[in-house]
């Protein structure tokens, strides 16, 4: 029960990472790595957009600078919290940190690559298998992304018939 706690503490910080993200207009992830000690390590946000970069998920931002700060790349007895279940590019990124266990809040019908649409991990390509834990806030999480979505559709909607009738 503890353990649930915890994975539901983090992950709401994590969606409070995305939701900054969604106000900056980025697609809403949020990911935080924390020790074994249960002490964050860091956090961040999709950052595509903002940096103009496809590999700016949060994922691997929040690999990266755990590495940076822990000063090795291997991420053994780390936990990474992600609001959203990580995509191939992610996915491998996690493999090669070594990180113990990915906590995860919704997953991804279209690019999931832990378990909805691919499972890399598991896979003869994977040469490490982190503890996978899904659906942690799922509700919240998913809401938050198709809240997101929503607001864009209608923005670009708004837009289109601006230019249609201007």
């Amino acid at each position: 029960m503890q353990e649930l706690q915890q994975h539901r503490q983090w992950m709401h910080q994590a969606l409070n990472l995305a939701q900054e993200a969604g106000n900056q207009g980025e697609i809403p992830v949020g990911a935080i790595v924390v020790d074994a000690q249960n002490q964050l390590i860091t956090s961040a946000s999709n950052r595509k957009e903002r940096d103009r970069d496809p590999t700016a998920h949060a994922e691997v931002l929040a690999l990266r600078d755990a590495a940076r700060r822990l000063n090795r790349w291997h991420l053994q007895g780390c936990r990474l919290y992600v609001t959203l279940e990580p995509c191939p590019m992610c996915a491998g990124a996690i493999v090669q940190s070594r990180i113990s266990q990915l906590i995860y809040g919704a997953d991804d019908p279209k690019t999931g690559a832990i378990r909805t649409v691919l499972n890399l991990p598991n896979s003869a390509v994977s040469n490490h298998n982190p503890q996978v834990v899904g659906g942690i806030l799922e509700q919240a999480c998913r809401q938050q992304l198709q809240h997101w979505f929503a607001q864009r559709r209608q923005l670009n909607h708004a837009a289109e018939t601006a230019q249609q009738t201007g």
